[in-house]
């Protein structure tokens, strides 16, 4: 049995990912942290003022939100990229890409705190909304630098 003589050379990862990683990470750090600020964390600390310490600012909360924050610039950035290189990269697959991306991480979050009497229907309907239009201008964000490195590939 006879296989290939030599393995080609994975191609080095485009500069229109990191691009499209760099505007990201901006993008989406800043999104978070004024969601959060402006609605999530004063309406969790008015939906449950029993609970101690809802919503707290500390150093362990933000070592865990650094993490929650690379985990999604990560999905949010990596996801859309290979949605458009298989479908194109035309704002219909990127409105699908980031729709995917918060399907997967914020509807799973919130239904799941939901679920446990940790989030109200009025969070979850500021947060949610908010969370999608997220998620999809990211997912622009990638199109738009793969637009700009091969405009042939939209």
């Amino acid at each position: 049995m006879t296989g290939p003589t030599h393995v080609a050379a994975s191609p080095a990862v485009p500069r229109a990912f990191w691009l499209a990683f760099a505007a990201n990470f901006v993008w989406i750090n800043l999104s978070e942290v004024f969601r959060y600020f402006a609605f999530v964390m004063p309406m969790m600390r008015e939906a449950f003022p029993g609970v101690s310490d809802v919503a707290p600012m500390s150093l362990p909360v933000f070592m865990i939100w650094g993490l929650w924050d690379a985990v999604l610039v990560l999905s949010a950035t990596v996801l859309p990229w290979l949605f458009m290189d298989r479908f194109g990269a035309s704002a219909r697959v990127a409105i699908g890409a980031g729709t995917f991306v918060w399907l997967t991480v914020f509807v799973i979050l919130w239904l799941g705190l939901y679920n446990m009497n940790l989030a109200t229907p009025a969070i979850i309907s500021v947060a949610l909304p908010l969370a999608w239009l997220e998620m999809v201008l990211a997912a622009m964000i990638v199109r738009w630098a793969i637009r700009r490195e091969s405009p042939e590939r939209s």
